[in-house]
């Protein structure tokens, strides 16, 4: 497997639109947005368990593996339950061309239970420097994820808690993307109406259309141009949205 290769950002932003409130806020995901998943980790139990695998295909796979799984979030189906983390992992199993057994499916549950904060644990080199030009710029930001309520400490623990404004945990407040309610307190806990902000993340139907739902804007992550024509901006990674988001802030 080759390298993952660049995305140019494709579609646009309406901030600059007439009629169009200014962006004051940017909503960033953690998972896969500004927190990696622990490839390495999987990678090497992979390999443990016999598996011919590299740590850019499994990357690769994953991204891939996020588009299969979007159809199955479209009806507001949590994503926090051992269900679709195994579901999510039997697709990045089979996008790396390696066959499902009871034994992957124990694999799945053993990553998933990593303590303490699971397999989203590794800071994304591109996300502090992003965050902080955002903030630069006069942007409140705030991350929006779903999660058990350890979202801030995790943020702590990797050193990115001094790079955003505020933590909304759906595990916290109550409501879980694509639900418009967590939006809508992120907007509260920014101090700026929905209309006023955008969404940056990495699943479609949970971020893209739960932040429409909520009257905000949305960017999607689309590392390896998986997602192919969606009416939403697409970049490649949290850096490449923070200078989309640049050019209308």
């Amino acid at each position: 497997m080759s390298a993952v290769e660049p995305v140019p950002p494709r579609g646009r932003l309406s901030g600059d639109s007439p009629g169009t409130a200014p962006l004051r806020a940017v909503f960033v995901d953690a998972g896969n947005t500004i927190v990696a998943l622990d490839y390495e980790r999987i990678t090497r139990r992979l390999q443990d368990e016999g598996h011919v695998v590299e740590e850019l295909a499994v990357r690769a796979a994953e991204a891939r593996a996020r588009v299969r799984l979007d159809p199955h979030l479209a009806g507001g189906t949590g994503t926090e339950t051992p269900d679709v983390f195994g579901l999510y992992f039997r697709y990045v199993a089979e996008e790396l061309g390696l066959s499902w057994s009871d034994r992957m499916g124990q694999l799945a549950a053993e990553l998933k239970g990593i303590e303490p904060f699971g397999l989203w644990s590794v800071p994304i080199p591109e996300a502090a420097p992003a965050l902080d030009d955002l903030r630069r710029r006069g942007l409140r930001v705030v991350v929006v994820s779903n999660s058990n309520g350890t979202v801030a400490r995790l943020l702590a623990t990797i050193g990115l808690a001094g790079h955003v404004d505020a933590v909304v945990d759906s595990g916290v407040v109550g409501a879980e993307k694509p639900d418009p309610r967590i939006f809508r307190h992120a907007a509260r806990v920014a101090g700026v109406a929905p209309e006023e902000a955008v969404h940056v993340g990495d699943l479609y139907s949970v971020d893209v259309l739960g932040a429409r739902a909520a009257g905000c804007q949305a960017i999607l992550i689309d590392p390896v141009a998986a997602w192919g024509p969606v009416d939403c901006p697409t970049v490649r990674d949290v850096a490449d949205a923070a200078r989309l988001i640049a050019t209308m802030a």
